[in-house]
């Protein structure tokens, strides 16, 4: 699957102007450079995964909505999940995957 980074970029303007803030208050907000923002939105820039993150985390909402198009706002708890994996070296992250795809498979 190839990333449309032009349509990445009008997902996330799209969710700051729902949510009314600025360009430079969401750069604050995501710690990244000033009028960065501008070059993503308008698709000139490839954000990395980590600021997609951040950015994400600014605008109280998840990765997959700028991604795919598609958002979960019902509750806090992808926040949390996300928020542990940050720090994780590769070994972790592998078996952390593990077991969400373990735990997904079951019928709880």
């Amino acid at each position: 699957m190839e990333l449309d980074y032009s349509l990445i970029g009008k997902r996330i303007a799209k969710r700051r102007r729902a949510l009314g803030l600025k360009q430079y208050e969401v750069e604050d907000r995501a710690g990244i450079a000033f009028k960065y923002l501008t070059q993503i939105e308008c698709g000139r820039s490839i954000p990395s995964t980590e600021v997609i993150m951040r950015l994400a985390l600014a605008l109280d909402t998840t990765p997959d909505e700028f991604l795919v198009g598609t958002a979960r706002h019902e509750g806090q708890e992808w926040r949390t999940v996300a928020e542990l994996l940050r720090p994780m070296d590769e070994k972790h992250l592998a078996l952390a995957k593990s077991l969400l795809m373990w735990l997904a498979e079951q019928n709880l």
